[in-house]
């Protein structure tokens, strides 16, 4: 049954517009969420790779740049155990390529990971009370989720499928982020490990709309106002949108994949699991080409970073993206290197007032 609230996302979040910018960790710092947010929609801060002296740094700038809302990002993944045979078997896929670019095979250092959300995140986070925070994978302990809570922040995290919709939303979500397949970076699903459960985002929407009480948000694919007003169409309360923004000045994308998001490469996307060990949409390369897409020797997310952080940084150097992940979703017309407040006012320009 199609949900009955009236409330719309607006008034959920306290914000002008129905506009998401997806947190994208990697290719932005709180310059991109600041200015979306005082553009009028929300801007979001991706922390799932900042330590607690980074984290604060960025609260601290976007308390001090924005009197608007804007939302912080975490990820709910429980760190897996390192497996030593496991390593061994990755480092020897990536071997070959080791020697092309002259790395010392044995002298990679474990690369910094992503962490899940804690106790120490918690207790930081309060001290800034941010009015919106996001998860992805599911959602942290009913403890850590009742701190959130606490200060009076409204909790948005993504499914995608049907299933997860209805988990989140009795556990407790304001609303659900409904990530289609055509989103780039990571998936965000937490319920089942299996790709064949995942459907496009024009699918997922109105089935999580009928399923669901709550408002859900449409992810993935959606790069201009038309995709907007299609989402909304289908039940949708506002959008969630980020490879739009990756060309954005205030984005910190790098030289190298900017330049990969404006050729014809860009249209082909994959779900690899070789850059992080978990399946994350972006332009097929090299490297996801000769060891994936999706690689069973991939140790879990997110230890296949350590063995592939080399490559990249020795690649990029040498100005080469063949072992960097491109992070983008299956729709890239509509990234321009505007800023990304008149990006966010182009989204919403044929939103009708509800």
């Amino acid at each position: 049954m199609r949900h009955t609230s009236t409330m719309t996302l607006q008034t959920l979040l306290g914000t002008e517009l129905p506009v998401i910018q997806a947190p994208m960790a990697g290719v932005q710092g709180s310059a991109l969420a600041v200015a979306v947010s005082n553009a009028g929609g929300l801007g979001s801060l991706p922390c799932a790779m900042l330590g607690p002296d980074a984290l604060r740094q960025e609260l601290a700038a976007l308390r001090a740049r924005t009197t608007r809302p804007f939302n912080v990002n975490f990820f709910c993944h429980t760190p897996p155990t390192p497996d030593s045979a496991v390593e061994a078997a990755w480092r020897g896929a990536l071997a070959p390529y080791y020697s092309e670019l002259g790395i010392d095979a044995g002298n990679i250092p474990n690369a910094a990971a992503r962490l899940p959300f804690s106790a120490e995140a918690a207790e930081l986070l309060a001290e800034f009370a941010p009015p919106v925070v996001s998860f992805h994978f599911g959602l942290p302990s009913i403890e850590l989720l009742a701190r959130v809570k606490a200060w009076g922040a409204k909790v948005l995290s993504s499914a995608t499928t049907v299933d997860e919709g209805l988990w989140l939303q009795a556990h407790g979500v304001d609303a659900v982020i409904a990530q289609g397949c055509e989103a780039g970076g990571h998936r965000g699903m937490f319920l089942s490990a299996d790709l064949s459960t995942q459907v496009g985002t024009f699918a997922l929407v109105p089935q999580l709309v009928r399923a669901l009480r709550v408002p859900v948000i449409a992810a993935g694919g959606i790069a201009d106002a038309n995709g907007v007003a299609a989402a909304l169409a289908l039940g949708a309360a506002g959008v969630q949108v980020g490879t739009a923004y990756l060309l954005c000045p205030e984005a910190t994308t790098s030289a190298l994949h900017r330049a990969a998001l404006q050729t014809d490469a860009a249209r082909h996307t994959a779900l690899t699991n070789v850059f992080t060990g978990r399946p994350a949409r972006g332009i097929v390369n090299r490297i996801v080409r000769e060891l994936g897409p999706i690689s069973p020797l991939a140790p879990a997310f997110p230890l296949a970073v350590s063995g592939m952080a080399p490559l990249r940084a020795m690649a990029e150097a040498r100005g080469s993206s063949d072992f960097s992940p491109l992070w983008a979703g299956q729709n890239v017309s509509g990234g321009k290197a505007v800023p990304a407040a008149q990006l966010t006012r182009e989204l919403a320009s044929l939103i009708r007032p509800r």
